[in-house]
């Protein structure tokens, strides 16, 4: 059987991350959505996404197809579930498909051309931003069950403080001293070749994923992820950076989520909670107005390649779409379109030849290309987002 991850009904309530990329691609706990279905179909999967994506997240279709609703994520109910599915049949819950069996996943889904099975699933779900670092916790500990399963962790310094050994794994090439480290709230993870240097306080639960650093002297509050390549410091809580993102100086950002190739200039601050303590709403591309998260701490949602200047203040409740960069005094806005450039005095547009120039030097620093294909799907964003730097 061929294992595609679709889009599903979602992609537009995840905006800005997914401007960039296939819903499957979000990170929540230790890996991407897409990983975890790796791991748990022990087989590769393929997205089923927006054409101007589809060169750098290529479709692949077999004779006999399931897509599955990219949202959700696995577990052994959900798995059996799907895995029993055959051609012509959907599992369903409620108006929403979990899954489907087909011959041609191009063709778009309609309930009528199939036998629609009811699944009460308690699977965890990614439908809105928010859902990123306020589900973070659970999706961590599954993924930590999952990687550690009938493996050894590397051995825990003894220059360490620690609480609770057993929920802590060190992956091979990983470093970790002088550092104190309490697992009583949930795992630690640390990836492979990953550093902690000298002086940090972390409180799982936590994930540091494969060539990631956590600075010294850094304050990690879980349920957190570093994902691959990133930088932590100063105070962080409950927050996940997909990849190649920093935050590596002192500041706080707290409920948050970076995209990949972000970066936070030092003592840059998120209020993540309001002065009356009201619920916080967000900014929701589909509406074009601000959603109801339900949550009373809500931080900074920031696209890929976005950067801010030292010291910028974030309000509570902040979108920031992709290619910006945000400097100055004062709070800008807590909607900054994609290819803004400014602060709290105004914004004009970030041109996409000098994002392009900025994306390319920070990816050569980490040894990587930003090549025609990235240029692309940045240069659609553009086109895509360009009534809202009207606003």
């Amino acid at each position: 059987m061929n294992y595609i991850l679709s889009d599903g009904y979602q992609r537009e309530d995840l905006f800005p991350f997914t401007f960039t990329r296939p819903v499957c691609e979000i990170r929540v706990g230790i890996l991407t959505i897409r990983e975890k279905w790796e791991k748990w179909l022990g087989t590769s999967v393929s997205s089923l996404t927006e054409e101007y994506l589809s060169e750098k997240f290529p479709l692949e279709m077999g004779k006999e197809n399931v897509v599955i609703n990219g949202s959700y994520l696995p577990n052994a109910d959900l798995l059996a579930a799907i895995q029993s599915l055959k051609k012509g049949e959907a599992l369903m819950d409620q108006d929403q498909y979990i899954a489907y069996g087909t011959e041609d996943a191009k063709t778009p889904f309609n309930g009528d051309d199939y036998a629609l099975i009811p699944h009460t699933s308690d699977s965890l779900t990614i439908k809105h931003t928010w859902d990123i670092f306020s589900k973070n916790g659970e999706a961590l500990q599954s993924d930590f069950d999952l990687l550690t399963k009938g493996r050894k962790s590397q051995p825990i310094s003894s220059t360490n403080q620690v609480l609770k050994p057993e929920n802590i794994f060190i992956e091979e090439g990983a470093t970790v001293e002088f550092s104190i480290l309490n697992a009583s709230t949930g795992p630690i993870y640390i990836g492979k070749n990953a550093l902690v240097m000298e002086g940090c306080m972390i409180r799982g639960g936590f994930a540091l994923c494969e060539n990631a650093v956590v600075k010294m002297g850094a304050k990690i509050y879980g349920p957190t992820t570093a994902g691959p390549g990133c930088k932590l410091g100063g105070e962080v809580n409950n927050s996940v950076l997909f990849a190649n993102s920093n935050k590596g100086h002192d500041g706080f950002l707290g409920n948050s989520v970076l995209g990949e190739w972000c970066n936070i200039g030092a003592d840059t601050n998120t209020s993540n909670l309001k002065n009356n303590y009201a619920e916080v709403r967000l900014w929701n591309y589909k509406t074009e107005g601000f959603a109801r998260t339900g949550l009373q701490f809500c931080g900074l949602m920031m696209g890929d390649h976005s950067k801010c200047g030292i010291n910028v203040m974030f309000n509570t409740g902040t979108v920031v779409g992709v290619s910006a960069n945000i400097f100055g005094s004062g709070f800008p806005r807590n909607f900054v379109p994609s290819f803004s450039w400014g602060g709290a005095s105004g914004f004009t547009t970030f041109l996409p030849k000098k994002v392009f120039e900025v994306a390319t030097a920070m990816m050569e620093r980490r040894g990587m290309q930003f090549n025609e294909t990235e240029a692309r799907i940045l240069e659609h964003v553009f086109e895509l987002t360009q009534k809202w730097r009207n606003y």
